[in-house]
């Protein structure tokens, strides 16, 4: 399987930060979502950032910025749609996304998914704290099939990834997938680069 592209997940409305794009905040010498590109980037053949509203607020990153196709804030799933319609203009046979607030995700993402996927190429990362939803190894070719499950009102990953008997990446812990929800979580992260 050649590299997949790589898509950030960013739609998500960051209530529990007090709103706005979480990822743009500063971590160290860089932001959440430096932190984020600089690992995936590596790992995939090109970038995009799924978020909702304005693009030009991450104008700065160089990145084409995709929103979802469903309305009403529908979840990752919504991202994954929209990563899988872009990934489809691109002539991409799969994507791996990764959430916008995890600044240390694995620099072994891609490889790991690739191998659970077997042969459809469906994969979601787990940890010891369980299954990471927003971490995921998804092919084109489903698209059709996640746009109708999204209409219909499906909004859980692991329902449909279950459905369509999706493989798991297995990670010894639960660091790299540490994501910065709170202002809390953001002093921590601070901590532990």
């Amino acid at each position: 399987m050649n590299a997949p592209l790589g898509v950030i997940l960013a739609g998500g409305l960051a209530t529990r930060m007090g709103g706005g794009d979480k990822g743009l905040l500063p971590l160290g010498d860089s932001t959440i979502l430096g932190h984020v590109i600089d690992r995936l980037a590596p790992q995939v053949a090109g970038l995009a950032l799924n978020a909702n509203g304005d693009p030009a607020r991450f104008a700065a990153l160089g990145l084409p910025v995709i929103a979802d196709s469903i309305a009403g804030f529908a979840g990752p799933l919504s991202g994954v749609l929209a990563g899988l319609d872009w990934a489809a203009d691109q002539g991409a046979s799969h994507i791996v996304t990764a959430a916008a607030d995890t600044p240390f995700l694995p620099c072994d993402l891609v490889p790991r998914l690739q191998l659970a996927g077997g042969d459809q190429g469906l994969a979601l990362a787990a940890s010891p704290g369980g299954r990471q939803p927003t971490f995921g190894l998804w092919p084109v070719a489903l698209r059709e099939d996640l746009r109708a499950a999204l209409l219909g009102g499906l909004r859980k990953v692991v329902l449909w990834t279950n459905d369509h008997g999706a493989g798991t990446a297995e990670f010894p812990d639960d660091i790299a997938f540490f994501n910065v929800n709170t202002p809390d979580d953001l002093a921590r992260a601070q901590g532990m680069l």
